[in-house]
């Protein structure tokens, strides 16, 4: 059985295990998906609220959210529970944004906003930068797919894993990389092709047998 096989296996025992009331299955749930939010988180941050909040503290909301409310989950797949997770990441959000800018009255439209941006940016994750770099047979599960390559940006060197994300999650342009690092373009240019070189042998070693 492949890792990704195995991987699929193993999120819905341990999603049964969580909703029944396991805290310890809710536990190494969480940690498999902490990459995966607080990538998501760090997006979003930087470009509603220019990072004034930190990740770590997002992330740790929404754990407690999560501990809060798994008893209300209904579903049994890992496309399910990341959808939930970033339902839940988006509340945060939306409050954090409120805070920041003084408004106390919730802003369903805010909220709906930042879920619809959580969901590109995942399948943003999932598809193409993983299409670019990743075999077909590693392609099977695109939302796992998600959490493996949140998984290798987050192990990447600083500089690598902040030109992947202004390039492809935020979508900024060379020249605006490079302003926000602090570098010339063409510094830009050459650290983003070492850094999708790098990222490319991560996932194989995170995708291998």
């Amino acid at each position: 059985m492949s890792r990704t096989a195995e991987s699929s296996v193993a999120v819905g025992r341990l999603l049964d295990l969580a909703s029944a009331g396991d805290g310890a299955a809710l536990g190494v749930l969480l940690q498999r998906y902490h990459n995966y939010l607080a990538l998501l988180a760090r997006v979003q941050i930087g470009r509603r609220i220019q990072g004034k909040v930190d990740v770590l503290d997002i992330v740790q909301d929404v754990s407690l959210e999560v501990h809060r409310k798994i008893s209300m989950f209904r579903g049994s797949s890992e496309g399910e529970f990341l959808a939930w997770l970033r339902q839940i990441l988006s509340g945060i959000l939306a409050n954090q944004v409120r805070r920041y800018f003084g408004t106390k009255r919730r802003d369903v439209r805010l909220e709906r906003d930042l879920w619809e941006d959580l969901d590109r940016s995942s399948r943003s994750l999932g598809g193409q930068l993983v299409a670019a770099q990743s075999s077909p047979s590693a392609q099977a599960s695109r939302r796992e797919q998600a959490v493996l390559l949140a998984d290798a940006i987050g192990g990447l060197p600083n500089d690598y894993r902040d030109v992947i994300i202004f390039r492809q999650l935020e979508g900024l342009s060379f020249p605006q990389v490079a302003e926000r690092m602090g570098r010339t373009e063409d510094s830009v240019k050459n650290l983003w092709a070492r850094a999708l070189a790098r990222l490319r042998r991560s996932l194989e070693v995170l995708d291998g047998p």
